[in-house]
């Protein structure tokens, strides 16, 4: 007589609980991030939450970090440029960033700004990432040549408008919604622009 195969428990590792509070985190905000419902997604029990983390509170920092990583590994790669392509690259952060191939990018983003805006630990983290976001942009148009008060409040426009972006439902205000994203980007970079031309002129 055959007996049945015995079912092999799922082993999940810390990451993997990471992953799920993410997408949760992009569904539900942060109230959406509880254990049982983390381990009713993966299908698994709660005890294989407790094998990983000491509490809720340590996965919501395991969380916070993991975001925080990954956005300024992000913002360096998109900001580094090959010398003489400064200007390009402004237009491609922007291109980037404002784009709907960035929406669950985003939707992450808001859920972790609202988060912010409850837990003094998780805004410590945003504002340290929004430091860098702004100083990695702030150097590209410095190395444009564009002065260094100038280039910081263009960075800060280009943030601004990305993320206010997001916020809006602007398809039906202009009947040319990529030629508008088009002279926004062109707003923004102009200086820098202005500040190469002469030397590719040459």
């Amino acid at each position: 007589m055959e007996t049945a195969p015995v079912k092999q428990r799922v082993q999940l590792d810390r990451d993997a609980w990471v992953q799920a509070a993410i997408e949760v985190l992009a569904e539900e905000g942060v109230a959406g991030l509880r254990v049982e419902v983390l381990a009713k997604r993966l299908k698994v029990t709660q005890g294989s939450f407790y094998w990983h983390f000491q509490d809720r509170r340590d996965l919501l920092m395991a969380v916070l970090h993991y975001w925080k990583e990954g956005r300024i590994r992000d913002i360096v790669k998109q900001t580094r440029a090959q010398p003489g392509k400064e200007v390009e690259q402004i237009y491609h952060v922007i291109d980037i960033y404002s784009t709907t191939r960035s929406r669950r990018g985003m939707m992450i983003e808001l859920a972790v700004r609202d988060w912010a805006r409850r837990d003094a630990e998780a805004s410590a983290i945003v504002a340290e990432v929004d430091d860098i976001r702004l100083r990695c942009a702030r150097d590209l148009f410095i190395a444009c040549g564009v002065p260094l008060e100038e280039a910081s409040s263009r960075c800060m426009l280009l943030y601004a408008y990305v993320f206010g972006l997001s916020l809006m439902v602007y398809e039906k205000f202009d009947s040319d919604p990529a030629r508008l994203k088009r002279d926004i980007a062109d707003l923004i970079a102009r200086s820098a622009a202005m500040k190469k031309a002469p030397e590719t002129a040459e």
